[in-house]
């Protein structure tokens, strides 16, 4: 089992960053491949970047390439997400998500991440 915290959420006026982290406990987290997934109002939870096990492979949604950085650190069982640039139709609630992958795997399907947090919301005033 592995339980995964978010935090950094918040509102922001567009163009403007914030930073997401997400905490890991319970299990051997450079076991896994993990993921930042959102979810809109009234939409459904869309892939927004992906990092293997070692940090040494991502990739990113085409909406956030160049604006967004996934990043993790091993050693304090973390993820980011730095988000620069923001746009209002970056608003929503932000998911990571831990799947049990090794090599360069690394999915963009939410179905294939066995675990997630509770979310952290994220608003983009214009």
């Amino acid at each position: 089992q592995v339980q995964l915290r978010e935090s950094g959420g918040g509102l922001v006026q567009a163009g403007g960053s914030l930073r997401l982290s997400c905490a890991a406990s319970g299990r051997t987290f450079s076991n896994y491949a993990m993921g930042w997934f959102r979810q809109p109002p009234g939409k459904e939870r869309e892939f927004v970047a992906t990092i293997n096990w070692s940090g040494g492979s991502t990739n990113y949604a085409d909406s956030v390439k160049g604006r967004f950085t996934i990043s993790r650190d091993n050693a304090k069982n973390k993820v980011y997400l730095q988000m620069n640039s923001l746009k209002p139709e970056d608003t929503a609630v932000y998911y990571c998500e831990a799947g049990q992958y090794g090599g360069y795997y690394k999915p963009e399907d939410s179905k294939e991440y066995a675990y997630w947090g509770q979310g952290t919301q994220v608003t983009v005033s214009s």
